[in-house]
């Protein structure tokens, strides 16, 4: 796991294509920008499925698009 610490307005760059933004922080909470291509999958974990029994996979929702 790479840990990175990042201000306020300041971003992170993931390959060429994904960009994550940090828009703001208060609270104990941070906002974030994403920008990905249409066919990366962006989920919270929280809303992942539950573990298919049949196989074992996750599933993540298609991105809104």
């Amino acid at each position: 796991m790479l840990i990175l610490s990042r201000k306020l307005m300041e971003s992170i760059r993931i390959g060429d294509d994904i960009v994550i933004h940090v828009l703001s922080v208060s609270a104990g909470r941070v906002k974030l920008g994403i920008e990905a291509p249409t066919d990366v999958s962006i989920v919270r974990e929280e809303l992942l499925p539950l573990t298919d029994k049949r196989n074992g996979s996750r599933e993540p929702a298609k991105r809104a698009g």
